[in-house]
């Protein structure tokens, strides 16, 4: 099957760029690990910055991944080499958006689990669910970032999309003011931004013990995006950087 075999070329690739895999595995916790000495004796403020970071930091760091991955794709040829063969531009990207979600659960997994049990992170909600939300997160900027590289021609200007795609996302997720506390026409983007529902999802998470009506709806939207930005991605995607 050309998907999987495709899923499997890459997730070779990332298992020989070292860097690459330090990067998804080892920064998230040491940003976790920096927020713990920042907040430890700030109460339960740790515990709900920490909680959102779960799912801002692989967005982040997945999107600037993939959207430099992808560019390479095309400005070495390879892409173009890809689509002369039965390849299809979806078996391409969602072969990117499998392949990195896997990569996404190990991230996901060692940073909620670091999170846990060595920063003492604690939530009414299971850390499962912390994990589930944190790699639907991951995802979304693996769709995001294959989107926009798909309107880029260097990676400086792929990076460029991080203060356009990305900052606005996380200003307006809740984080830092609620939501309902914006003003009305920012509060109207925010409910467009994918982002604010994995944040409201996970602090679904960090208030009930089971899983709530909103937080799988919230996960629904985000799923959602997902495919909407990986079937643009194949929309948008050229052979080679112009």
């Amino acid at each position: 099957m050309i998907l999987l075999a495709t899923t499997g070329r890459i997730l070779r690739q990332l298992r020989h760029d070292r860097r690459t895999v330090a990067m998804l595995v080892v920064v998230p916790v040491l940003l976790l690990t920096l927020l713990y000495f920042m907040y430890r004796d700030a109460g339960t403020t740790f515990d709900r910055i920490a909680l959102t970071m779960l799912g801002i930091f692989p967005f982040v760091i997945m999107f600037l991944v993939t959207s430099i991955a992808m560019l390479r794709e095309r400005t070495t040829g390879t892409l173009e080499r890809l689509l002369t063969t039965p390849m299809r531009k979806l078996d391409l990207l969602f072969g990117y958006g499998i392949a990195f979600g896997l990569a996404a659960t190990v991230q996901g997994v060692v940073a909620t689990g670091a999170a846990y049990w060595l920063l003492g992170l604690s939530t009414t909600g299971s850390a499962g669910l912390v994990v589930l939300v944190a790699v639907l997160n991951a995802v979304l900027g693996v769709a995001l970032g294959l989107f926009c590289s798909a309107f880029a021609r260097t990676e400086f200007q792929a990076v460029q999309f991080l203060p356009v795609v990305v900052v606005p996302q996380i200003l307006l997720c809740g984080l830092f003011v609620p939501r309902e506390q914006m003003a009305g026409w920012l509060e109207a983007i925010s409910n467009a931004l994918p982002l604010t529902y994995a944040v409201d999802a996970l602090a679904q998470v960090g208030r009930y013990a089971e899983p709530t009506a909103d937080m799988w709806w919230d996960l629904v939207i985000v799923a959602g995006a997902v495919v909407a930005a990986l079937v643009l991605a194949a929309a948008t995607l050229r052979r080679r950087t112009g």
